[in-house]
């Protein structure tokens, strides 16, 4: 009888021959070693309510939004690359991030797109940017929502590692690739 290992990593179950093979997989792509992990944050200003919502979250209501943006990647290795020794160009990250999430809710009132057209009268006369999602803006699904715009924005040599999203100084969502 041939006994069998089990190896827990990352909440899966793995036996011997999947670490191996998982193993040899990742050398042939990368070294592990070389992985290494670049972070940008960001701030912006945004209101919301929340629909339905019974607290006070469902009166419009603003943050003082803090992003962390985390992605991972091994460093450029070719001698001749004016990139040499660079995951990601900082100023690259700030313009995806800039461009996707940014511009779109800095400043902006963020509304289901399900909320009572009776209850919107008169909101586009004292919020010039009005963004309906179809989702509750909620701390936890901007998130998904914002993984969603920066990973299909990021350049193939990176992997988005984590989001962190902070609505207030001691409230926070956040995101990591390893949990999905």
């Amino acid at each position: 009888m041939i006994k069998r290992r089990f190896y827990y990593e990352y909440g899966h179950i793995y036996t011997t021959l999947q670490i191996i093979f998982l193993y040899s997989i990742t050398q042939h792509f990368y070294n592990p070693m070389t992985v290494i992990r670049i972070t940008k944050e960001f701030d912006f200003e945004m209101a919301h309510a929340l629909l339905g919502y019974n607290g006070p979250c469902k009166d419009i209501h603003g943050h003082s939004y803090k992003l962390s943006v985390t992605v991972a990647g091994a460093p450029v290795t070719d001698q001749t690359s004016p990139e040499l020794g660079i995951v990601i160009d900082f100023s690259l990250l700030k313009k995806i991030v800039k461009d996707a999430i940014i511009e779109h809710f800095d400043h902006a009132l963020v509304l289901n797109k399900n909320f009572p057209q009776t209850q919107l009268a008169g909101i586009h006369s004292i919020s010039g940017r009005l963004l309906m999602v179809d989702y509750q803006p909620t701390c936890e699904n901007l998130l998904i929502d914002f993984v969603e715009r920066i990973k299909t924005n990021l350049p193939l040599t990176t992997n988005l590692h984590h989001l962190k999203l902070r609505e207030t100084s001691s409230s926070y969502a956040e995101w990591f690739a390893n949990d999905n």
